[in-house]
């Protein structure tokens, strides 16, 4: 063992997060977490974490659950695309694994939303086998460590990294030392102010001996995220409402919203609705607006771009909805799984 591997291990056995998912918990249970973490932060996981345990406590479970019910309890949470496919996976494990989820590295890829990190994850914390990840986290502990000069995000800088961590991944112990980096750079290595003076590694760290802990990793600089402006109708018909699901695929697959169009990228609340808003909500929706008053602006960020969407209360005749849409009463609406500005509007439609 390594003496990074054993200082590493001695701070994680003292300081190590105390997560729900962790000790001795059902590879089901670590698979959940995986995939929930997967770009989101350890805080805004737990209380879903615990919500989707006490709602889906199987994998069987989980398969036998409408598409509706999963999204819903993952609403708020983000990348729905990764409950989409934990759903789908579910089945799969259910009809083809006999409801156990596989341990080896390449079964678990072939499962869908599974990757390289998350599949190293599940092998070595939920079944205790020899192997390595790579996330965030574990990337800036290493770059920093060792001073790497090659891109991290780079193919040849990841490569560089992986060896690394099988370098010094601790035979038998694999899944407590790649929870041990995960730990150490999310509280102790920082992106930004690393607390290098309680860091187990400080006396073994290149960047810390030169001062230059701000230099890694190095990365790629980041693109300019695109600014797009929306506008979304709350048409109401009496005490009904119309709604939308959205393809199965995509962003926000499955979810579902109110009727919605592009309204140019500088648009802000007009006096009169855009002319080419109001032909595209009728072409997609079969919606014909009437008196309307806007009632509120969001600003979202997704990952890759952000969005500023205008929504309005109009008043409508009652009309045969298009498959895919429906009528709904304002309090249905909770029934409904939506993304996060969509909850907004509705949420914004009961006061």
């Amino acid at each position: 063992m390594s003496r990074l591997t054993a200082r590493l291990l001695r701070w994680y056995a003292a300081n190590g997060r105390r997560l729900p998912w962790r000790g001795k918990k059902s590879p089901y249970q670590v698979w959940v977490s995986e995939i929930m973490l997967q770009q989101t932060r350890v805080d805004a996981v737990v209380p879903y974490y615990r919500r989707w345990m006490k709602r889906f406590p199987t994998v069987r479970s989980l398969a036998q659950a409408s598409q509706r019910d999963v999204l819903h309890q993952w609403e708020g949470l983000g990348y729905y695309a990764r409950a989409r496919n934990l759903h789908h996976s579910a089945k799969i494990v259910v009809g083809e694994y006999f409801g156990r989820l596989p341990s080896g590295r390449q079964d678990l890829l072939a499962l869908p939303g599974i990757g390289d990190y998350t599949a190293g994850a599940i092998s070595s914390i939920a079944f205790g086998l020899d192997e390595s990840v790579l996330d965030g986290n574990v990337r800036r502990v290493l770059a920093r460590v060792f001073a790497i000069a090659a891109r991290a995000d780079s193919a040849s800088g990841k490569a560089i990294l992986q060896q690394l961590t099988v370098a010094h991944l601790p035979r038998g112990r694999a899944g407590d030392f790649n929870q041990a980096l995960m730990d150490l750079g999310a509280t102790v290595c920082l992106p930004a102010r690393p607390r290098c003076g309680i860091c187990p590694l400080a006396s073994v760290c290149e960047a810390n001996r030169l001062g230059m802990q701000a230099a890694f990793p190095v990365l790629r600089p980041r693109k300019r995220i695109p600014h797009l402006a929306l506008g979304a109708v709350a048409a109401l018909a009496g005490n009904r409402v119309l709604i939308a699901r959205r393809q199965s695929e995509g962003l926000l697959g499955g979810m579902w919203e109110f009727p919605s169009a592009g309204l140019g990228p500088h648009a802000g609340l007009p006096d009169r609705l855009d002319a080419q808003f109001v032909k595209e909500v009728h072409k997609s929706y079969g919606l014909k607006l009437g008196p309307y008053r806007p009632l509120v602006t969001i600003q979202h960020a997704y990952s890759h771009y952000r969005v500023t969407v205008h929504a309005y209360r109009c008043k409508i005749r009652p009309f045969r909805p298009r498959p895919g849409t429906r009528w709904t009463s304002i309090p249905g609406l909770s029934r409904f799984p939506m993304g996060r500005v969509d909850r907004q509007i509705a949420d914004r439609l009961q006061v």
